[in-house]
């Protein structure tokens, strides 16, 4: 029997794993197999999408719970979790009845299910399960404008510009519909006939037992006719891979894994519809010079012996590149944190310092002068060596 993919193995973790560790998991993937890290490799593309697809599911929260439950319902694995109810008449499985859930004979139809509680999982699984009633069923029927595609990815950005925010250029692969036959998948002039596998439905069942499956058809790919001639553009499939430009505007204050949706940036709507949206997740280098706390900026500032025994005036750079004074006084010790109010992060209408973190590095070799003065002040501290 035919079988959607489990999203938990596309993404090579367990059922039970934790929001943190399927979030780890999938930022990992993601940045083996972005596009822009594998520019000429199809499968790595394929393979982000799929990720992509899959934490899209189980990296949120309430879908995932969705998810979770349409496998207990048997959406995986043979559909033996589909008899969980105990054969009680009328009793609930939380999606629906016992009843409800049974066709002729006793056997178990999907679209039977009440899915309309699950958003786009909804259309999902009726599209894999029910009876030409999902997406895959109306595709058969004569398909107005559609919503696109999202696109999920991931941007890494540099910590500075997390920090103030600034504009990132990023390209993007989009699968958009094929403006050759505009989605129909046939070559211009083409004539168009009805499928002759799927007789005009744009499914196929598959069927075991008592049990049957609806599938989109592979000849007319859900659209019940195919064409005298294919597409000489898109090769019949009614869409193609286009590279996409975008400017990313980075707000300040931008925090490691945060994810931003960008309205009408997405892939374009088959039939005119409007275009889907951009999700972005942001992750940010380190800079060799600052880090982060909070809303705080840790700047690290060597200073020597002499200056932190005697005490010293030091510059220091702050994130907008311009440099403040301050003075470090005698007998600062390494580790020292001097703070200079108000030239930190800003976020949501609040602002960090830049906290000055003083180390004192010691020299690694002393002329013999060097070394003699050295020694007279450890004699008159009164230390041994």
């Amino acid at each position: 029997m035919a079988q959607t993919r489990d999203y938990y193995a596309i993404l090579g973790v367990s059922a039970t794993a934790t929001a943190d560790e399927i979030k780890k998991q999938y930022r990992r993937l993601a940045k083996k197999y972005h596009p822009d890290a594998n520019p000429n490799d199809s499968q790595a593309a394929d393979k982000f999408k799929e990720i992509s697809e899959a934490y899209g599911v189980v990296g949120d929260a309430e879908k995932r719970k969705q998810y979770d439950e349409m496998r207990r319902l048997g959406a995986f694995g043979g559909f033996g979790g589909a008899r969980g109810t105990g054969g009680r008449p009328g009793a609930r499985s939380g999606m629906g009845t016992s009843g409800a859930g049974s066709g002729p004979g006793g056997s178990f139809r999907y679209e039977d299910l009440d899915l309309g509680g699950l958003g786009g999982l909804g259309d999902l699984f009726s599209s894999m399960f029910s009876g030409g009633q999902g997406a895959a069923g109306r595709a058969g029927r004569s398909r107005g404008p559609e919503r696109g595609h999202d696109v999920e990815t991931s941007l890494e950005i540099p910590f500075r510009v997390a920090a103030r925010g600034g504009k990132v250029p990023v390209e993007l692969d989009v699968t958009e519909e094929c403006a050759t036959c505009h989605g129909s998948g046939a070559a211009p002039g083409a004539s168009m006939r009805t499928c002759p596998e799927c007789s005009g439905r744009g499914t196929i069942s598959f069927g075991q037992g008592g049990f049957a499956v609806q599938r989109p058809c592979p000849m007319c790919l859900g659209r019940g006719q195919v064409p005298s001639q294919p597409c000489p553009t898109c090769s019949g499939s009614g869409e193609v891979r286009n590279r996409k430009k975008v400017l990313i505007t980075v707000p300040s204050g931008v925090d490691e894994g945060t994810r931003i949706r960008l309205k009408g940036q997405g892939g374009r709507g088959p039939g005119g519809g409007p275009p889907g949206d951009l999700l972005i997740t942001f992750q940010v280098k380190a800079d060799r010079f600052f880090r982060r706390e909070g809303l705080d900026v840790i700047a690290p500032v060597p200073i020597n012996i002499a200056q932190a025994t005697l005490g010293s005036k030091i510059s220091v750079r702050t994130l907008e590149g311009k440099k403040v004074a301050m003075r470090v006084p005698a007998g600062t010790p390494g580790g020292k944190r001097f703070r200079v109010r108000n030239q930190g992060i800003e976020k949501d209408g609040q602002r960090g310092d830049l906290i000055v973190e003083v180390q004192v590095t010691v020299p690694d070799k002393l002329t013999e002068e060097q070394e003699r003065m050295m020694r007279e002040f450890a004699d008159a501290g009164g230390l041994k060596y």
